[in-house]
């Protein structure tokens, strides 16, 4: 134990001459000795140091032919190194000071992907979403055939969908608060801004839902035009997705209004439906029924002819 003294003593001692050599040259004026141990860093991953000497270097290369190399690494090297709020900036920078630089494209595209990943969940703020977004769109604007086509897809759809979601749920928040006007009002409006918004089936139904509600909560006197409101949303609902899960409770309120308005029949539109389709089966089973009495019917006439005469 005794021997490996003297060697941890001469590790920490080289470790703390590295250190003191790296110190240095972070604070070194001289600007090609830093830049070449920059990209030295950089080729060996080691991003956080060859991000410091890119920033320490950042002035010292103003207005000369390295500047927006120096820029462009540094914000590379702060991406790799998953310091992706001051990776956007320095990306946000290169672009606006060297619009026209080689590496400007990707520079454009890494700030997307720097500003993807400081996204929220739907619940929280969607400020950074809605920027993301339109730096894809100026990105694809300035780049119609920009290389990042594919990899930007998924994020479009993936910040779109996340909006959706937050529309309808704060517009559904009310149906959930027992408001139902102001439901119907806000998830209306939900469809009214994006009219292919991904949670439409549900929208239409708390839709219609609210409008029912609202009506079966009402005094007697203003029942009837609300279910007159919910005649409509219904019929829109079952018109657009006659096949949706939610369809049964609806079909059982749509009853429920028609009785109230003194205009039930016994039958609802998916009962009906359901009636004709039985129909076409009941008539389908006795034509089949038929044919098999026929079909029995000329075999007992062969079998009997055959008992008479041995032959057909």
């Amino acid at each position: 134990m005794l021997k490996r003294i003297p060697l941890l003593i001469l590790a920490a001692a080289a470790i703390a001459g590295c250190r003191s050599q790296y110190d240095a040259l972070l604070n070194s004026n001289d600007v090609d000795t830093k830049y070449a141990a920059a990209f030295k860093y950089y080729d060996k991953h080691k991003y956080q140091k060859a991000a410091s000497l890119f920033e320490s270097m950042s002035v010292q290369v103003g207005g000369t032919e390295r500047e927006d190399t120096v820029l462009y690494y540094w914000g590379l090297s702060n991406y790799y190194y998953k310091d992706y709020y001051t990776a956007e900036a320095n990306f946000a920078k290169f672009v606006q000071t060297f619009p026209r630089s080689p590496f400007t494209e990707n520079a454009r595209f890494l700030r997307i992907e720097c500003l993807y990943r400081q996204t929220l969940r739907w619940e929280l703020d969607q400020k950074n979403t809605y920027t993301c977004l339109n730096a894809i769109n100026e990105f694809n604007k300035d780049y119609p055939d920009n290389s990042y086509k594919d990899e930007c897809l998924p994020i479009v759809k993936t910040l779109n969908d996340r909006l959706d979601r937050k529309a309808y749920e704060a517009a559904k928040l009310y149906y959930t608060m027992e408001d139902y006007k102001a439901a119907r009002v806000a998830l209306k409006n939900v469809l009214k801004d994006d009219s292919e918004n991904i949670y439409r089936e549900d929208i239409l139904y708390y839709i219609a839902m609210a409008s029912y509600k609202y009506a079966q909560n009402s005094v007697q006197s203003k029942q009837k035009d609300r279910y007159m409101t919910f005649e409509d949303d219904y019929m829109n609902f079952v018109s657009e997705i006659p096949d949706s899960p939610y369809r049964r409770q609806l079909d059982n309120n749509y009853a429920r209004a028609q009785k109230a308005l003194g205009k039930f029949n016994g039958v609802t539109l998916s009962g009906a439906a359901e009636k004709a389709k039985l129909s076409s089966r009941d008539k389908a089973d006795l034509k089949a029924e038929k044919q098999e009495e026929k079909a029995a019917a000329r075999n007992a006439k062969k079998a009997s002819r055959k008992d008479k005469t041995g032959n057909y």
